[in-house]
C-alpha cells in the first residue's frame, strides 16, 4: 500500500530489501495507491480494495499516510483498513539500538500490545451549552472480544519473548469500562500460569518504565493508551523510526489471520525528499512480515534482514536521528549488503 511523502520513499527502500536478487525468492506483489491524492479521487473505494485485497492474501506492507484534518475530507485510511481486516491487535516492541544511548538505562525489550479499535477512536462527540457553560462529551466503547485478544496474544507474545506481562488500565477508577480488560488479563494469565503477570495501573505504569532497565515486558493496553505507551517506548530505545508496527486479525482460535506490517511514524513531511529519513523501521515491518509466511525461505530471509539492520547500525551506519550522517539509501545498501553476505554464506554452510 503506498502512502504519502517521506512514507512512500521508504516503503520503496524497504522494497529494495525484499527484490529476490536479495532474499533468494519472489514475492507476488499486488500494489493499491492509499496517496491522499488517490484516496480523495477515489472516495477512498481504493482503501477498501486494498483490505480486500489483504483478507484474501493475509498478508500486507503499507507506508505512512497523511491523515487530512479538515472534517468531512476523506479521513483515516488505518481506520477503515482496521475496521475491514477485523484487526484487534497492534504490536510494537521496542528494542536496543547497538551503539544508540537509551533513555532511563532501558536495555532489555519492551512490546505494547495494543488495542487497534474502539476506545477513544471513533468515539461519539458533542457540546452543549453556551459560553463559559459550554462542556464537551464522549462515548467511548470497547468490547470483550477484542479485550480478549488483547489479553491472549499479550501472554502469548510474552511467553515467545520470555517476559512478563506488566501493565494494564486504569481498572480502579473505571472498573466497568476499563475493568473489562483487567478480567480478561487476569483470565488469560490462568490459562497461562508460566508466564509472569505483574498487573499495574497505567499511571504507574509509565513511571515504573523510567525504574526498569533489565527485564523484558509485554504491556497489553487499551487504543489511546497503548498509543501514547507505545511512542514513549520506542524512543526510550532511541528513535521511533528503529521498530516496526504490527496490526493482527485472528481466527477463531486467536491464531493470526491478517497480518499489516507498518513503519509507527508518519510522513514526515520536514524530510520529504532530502535523502536523510530513516528506513530502518519500514525495512523492520517488512522483515516481521515475512515471519508469518510459515516458509522456511522467508523465515531466514527475515532473521537476515533483522541482523543485518542491527549490524548496520551498530557498526556506525547510521541515519541522522540516530547521531550518525548516513543517507537514506545508503543505509538500505548497507542493509541489502549484508543480507546478501548472509544468505550465501547460510546457504554455503547449510547442513554443516
Amino acid at each position: 500500500m503506498k502512502g504519502d511523502q517521506t512514507g512512500q520513499e521508504l516503503l520503496e527502500e524497504a522494497l529494495r530489501v525484499l527484490h529476490p536478487d536479495v532474499i533468494r525468492f519472489e514475492i507476488d506483489f499486488q500494489f493499491f495507491d492509499l496517496s491522499l491524492e488517490n484516496r480523495r479521487k477515489t472516495k477512498n473505494q481504493v482503501v477498501y480494495e486494498a483490505a480486500e485485497a489483504m483478507k484474501k492474501a493475509g498478508f500486507g506492507l503499507k507506508a505512512a499516510t497523511i491523515t487530512p484534518e479538515e472534517k468531512g475530507d476523506v479521513g483515516s485510511p488505518n481506520a477503515i483498513l482496521r475496521r475491514e481486516i477485523d484487526g484487534k491487535v497492534i504490536v510494537r516492541t521496542g528494542r536496543r539500538i547497538p551503539g544508540v544511548r537509551p533513555v532511563a538505562g532501558t536495555y532489555a525489550p519492551i512490546s505494547v500490545i495494543r488495542m487497534a479499535v474502539g476506545d477513544a477512536y471513533g468515539a461519539e462527540e458533542w457540546r452543549e451549552g453556551e459560553g463559559m457553560e459550554e462542556a464537551a462529551f464522549r462515548t467511548e466503547r470497547i468490547d470483550r472480544k477484542t479485550c480478549r485478544a488483547v489479553a491472549e496474544f499479550a501472554f502469548q507474545h510474552a511467553k515467545r519473548m520470555n517476559a512478563k506481562v506488566f501493565g494494564g488500565p486504569k481498572f480502579t477508577v473505571s472498573p466497568v469500562y476499563e475493568g473489562m480488560l483487567k478480567e480478561e488479563m487476569d483470565a488469560a494469565s490462568k490459562r497461562h500460569p508460566e508466564v509472569p503477570y505483574e498487573p499495574q495501573l497505567i499511571d504507574a505504569t509509565y513511571a515504573l518504565l523510567l525504574n526498569n532497565s533489565g527485564e523484558p515486558m509485554v504491556i497489553p493496553a487499551l487504543n489511546r493508551d497503548g498509543d501514547c505507551l507505545s511512542d514513549l517506548v520506542l524512543q526510550l530505545f532511541g528513535s521511533i523510526a528503529g521498530a516496526e508496527s504490527i496490526l493482527l486479525s485472528f481466527d477463531e482460535d486467536f491464531s493470526p489471520k491478517v497480518v499489516m506490517a507498518e513503519a509507527p511514524h508518519g510522513t514526515a513531511p520536514t524530510l520529504f525528499g532530502k535523502n536523510i529519513a530513516n528506513p530502518m523501521a519500514m525495512i523492520l515491518a517488512a522483515a516481521s512480515l515475512l515471519t508469518y509466511f510459515n516458509d522456511p525461505r522467508a523465515s531466514t530471509a527475515s532473521r537476515a534482514i533483522y541482523e543485518s539492520t542491527i549490524e548496520a547500525v551498530r557498526e556506525g551506519t547510521r541515519t541522522a536521528d540516530l547521531g550518525g550522517s548516513s543517507t537514506t539509501t545508503e543505509f538500505t545498501d548497507e542493509v541489502i549488503r549484508k543480507v546478501q553476505t548472509k544468505l550465501e554464506v547460510w546457504s554455503t554452510l547449510q547442513g554443516y
